[in-house]
């Protein structure tokens, strides 16, 4: 389960997710010529019918698109059984050659690398990628082999342009540790996507290899490949060098004729389908065990396909070693790596339901979330250029085959072929974790109307089932902070303005900014056995259905908000108040210093304010008060500025030279205020509010209620229909 689902929001993560995921010798054969016919060819929801349908969907996992960008230099693929390797064509797949049982393969672009040193040293090698690694950077060890032995060549990413990679290489040879590996000897430079063809043919990789061994034997850089043509089934062949430029390229083509004048040499097209082929070390674990093959293909004109007959489906490492139903396509878009996920749909359906949604929910609530996934997937059509959705909650959350459980697959199965629709068309079934009670109008979210995603009220009570209250405290130094109910005891004394005395149970214990035991938690003090502290409230921990964010200083909320408005705050932020609302209590215009902040949707005052969870929150602006003067007057704090006063119990004015201090109103009820601006968020729900909400589902189905009511009751007059 999920903040939210897609609706041009990124943020559907959530602590929730936790409840829904658990946390030989290589053999290659060329495969028999012949084209496997495929089923789905950048296909697209079916049109006019009553009820739209997609055999297979495609599932961006790696993509560089104006919509969305997540970016891999590799990507490794592995199968308990074997992978076959082909090059896909409008018309299927032209079969290339398949692994043996639980190989790995790796695949990259044939694009620019910044080359960062050569050494036949296996270890400093292996020293060096570790510290790229550790630097984050996309560190790469491959191996040439010639007459001398092994060479070790330490490389870094794909970048589009030489420029580029030679910006890369000076960045990372500015480590000091990085440049004493390689030393004075290193020989920088750029790998590069330009090669020469030498007409040569072979049956096998083996042949290639030896030929590409002993051409480098002659002082040759020669790379064993596979090109395809046509419907043909590819051959085996032998490219020469790598270069990033075509007087570099006509360096390598004057040297490989020197030593061989019978090679006949053309320069590769780079839009014709070729895969060059290196010995990667990047992945193992010594200079004794065997390279996986890397895989390096064009960025433009090839798409490779990858697939396998085992129950156990591919397993891609690059995505958290998630394994994957269906094929996978390789390809270049946007001179970056883009990996695909093709999967018959309602198997998609099945691991996106057991990842949105925790298995031991409801059977109705499970249907509920099948039909909507369905429905938002078939939705979305052909949304992210080449595929029709992307595995992140920006779409909704995919884990693969790891997702499925049998609850969820068998809501999925009940469900087979249902989808909600409104006026005779599939609807955008958008869902997110918990609408707060409340589900939010589609207008006061992304400023646009939609017919089926109107507010109604929702029993999303249920995410604060068992979790640990919280007292908000003052300590003796006057900090305000909150301390979990099984860590205090009530000594049954009262303070001066009759708040209960609470004393701490345990040595070193935490004071927290929030109600939530998280090492990402701001720990305001550490307060010992026995300290006495003073209750202000008592609240749930945050959770789906009620939140705290902050307290933020006005420095620190200012800094929060730069470069997420259409126009920047100016000056320190004072006051900050909701001046709008829409029907569910949302927020619609904030004003900061009495002028509307500038936000493209209402929305993005989530993001704008440092990622809060929902945008049903209120304000509490902590130095606001309104202070009595003589007679009627009154005068506003922060805005008036100027000194504070108060008059203590002797009947004397003091100037108000504390941080913190705190108001008791009529009814006995403290609240702690600042002297200086601060603003603390409470709020309630996760995601963005629209549509179904997953912990209302929860509850309406322990109502006793069914899925089909459900998806009727969050998408306003829709229809379940099915094919």
């Amino acid at each position: 389960m999920n903040g939210v689902n897609a609706h041009n929001d990124g943020d559907n993560g959530s602590a929730l997710r936790l409840l829904a995921m658990p946390k030989a010798k290589r053999t290659i054969a060329v495969m028999a010529a012949g084209i496997i016919a495929l089923s789905v060819w950048n296909s697209r929801p079916t049109e006019g019918a009553a009820v739209p349908t997609l055999d297979t969907i495609r599932v961006g996992i790696f993509m560089n698109t104006s919509n969305y960008s997540l970016n891999t230099a590799t990507a490794s693929f592995s199968s308990a059984g074997s992978l076959k390797v082909g090059v896909r064509l409008p018309s299927g797949v032209v079969p290339l050659f398949a692994t043996g049982a639980g190989d790995t393969i790796r695949f990259a672009m044939d694009n620019y690398s910044p080359l960062l040193f050569e050494t036949a040293d296996y270890m400093k090698a292996l020293n060096a990628l570790k510290r790229l690694k550790a630097l984050g950077a996309s560190g790469m060890m491959t191996a040439v082999t010639a007459s001398g032995g092994k060479t070790y060549q330490i490389s870094e990413g794909s970048y589009a342009t030489a420029g580029d990679a030679g910006a890369a290489g000076d960045k990372w040879m500015k480590d000091a540790t990085i440049a004493g590996i390689a030393g004075k000897s290193a020989k920088a430079g750029i790998i590069g996507p330009l090669h020469l063809e030498t007409g040569l043919k072979f049956t096998s990789q083996g042949e290639a290899s030896a030929a590409a061994q002993k051409l480098s034997a002659a002082g040759i850089e020669a790379y064993a490949a596979m090109k395809q043509s046509g419907t043909a089934a590819g051959a085996y062949t032998v490219l020469i060098g790598a270069e990033s430029d075509a007087a570099a390229l006509g360096a390598v083509k004057a040297v490989a004729q020197q030593a061989d004048a019978g090679l006949t040499l053309s320069q590769t097209d780079a839009k014709s389908s070729y895969i060059l082929i290196r010995d990667d070390y990047t992945t193992a674990e010594s200079a004794s065990k065997p390279p996986v093959p890397l895989y390096s293909v064009p960025v433009a004109g090839t798409k490779v396909w990858v697939e396998t007959k085992d129950a156990s489906g591919v397993k891609l490492a690059e995505r958290y070693n998630r394994s994957y139903r269906g094929s996978f396509e390789v390809s270049g878009l946007n001179n970056k790596m883009a990996v695909i996920n093709e999967v018959p749909f309602e198997q998609y359906v099945y691991a996106v339901v057991g990842a949105e949604m925790p298995a031991s929910w409801p059977a109705e609530a499970l249907k509920a979330q099948a039909v909507a996934a369905r429905s938002y997937a078939l939705y979305q059509g052909f949304g992210f250029q080449i595929a029709h959705v992307v595995d992140t909650t920006l779409s909704q959350a995919y884990g693969g085959i790891g997702s499925e459980k049998p609850a969820s697959t068998a809501a999925v199965d009940a469900t087979k072929g249902e989808v909600a629709m409104y006026g005779g068309k599939v609807i955008n079934t958008v869902f997110s974790s918990s609408a707060g009670g409340f589900t939010a109008d589609a207008q006061e979210i992304w400023g646009s109307s939609v017919d089926y995603l109107k507010s109604v009220q929702s029993p999303d009570s249920s995410s604060e089932n068992g979790l640990f209250k919280w007292y908000r405290v003052v300590l003796a130094n006057n900090q305000v902070g909150y301390i979990r109910e099984d860590l205090v005891e009530d000594t049954g004394q009262k303070s001066a303005g009759g708040q209960a005395v609470l004393r701490v149970k345990g040595d070193s214990t935490k004071v927290r900014a929030i109600p939530l035991a998280q090492d990402s938690t701001e720990v305001v003090a550490t307060v010992g056995k026995g300290a006495l502290v003073v209750q202000l409230e008592k609240v749930t921990q945050s959770n789906e259905m009620s939140w705290v964010r902050g307290t933020y200083s006005a420095a620190e909320l200012l800094k929060l908000t730069q470069g997420k408005l259409s126009k920047a705050i100016g000056g320190p932020i004072k006051t900050l108040e909701i001046s709008k609302q829409g029907p569910s209590g949302r927020p619609t215009e904030i004003e900061a210093n009495g002028q509307p902040i500038s936000v493209k949707t209402p929305d993005a005052f989530r993001s704008a304010f440092g990622g809060l969870p929902s945008t049903l929150f209120t304000i509490d602006e902590t130095a606001r008060v309104t202070i009595a003067g003589s007679g009627s007057a009154t005068s506003e704090r922060p805005a008036d500025g100027g000194a504070m006063y108060v008059i203590g119990a002797d009947g004397q004015k003091q100037e108000l030279k504390a941080s913190n201090y705190f108001i008791l109103n009529g009814g006995g009820q403290v609240r702690a205020a600042t002297k200086d601006p601060e603003f603390r968020f409470v709020g309630s729900g996760n995601g963005h509010g629209v549509g179904l909400s997953q912990y209302g589902a929860r509850g309406l189905a322990n109502l006793g209620y069914d899925y089909k009511y459900i998806m009727q009751y969050y998408y306003k007059d829709a229809k379940i229909v099915k094919e």
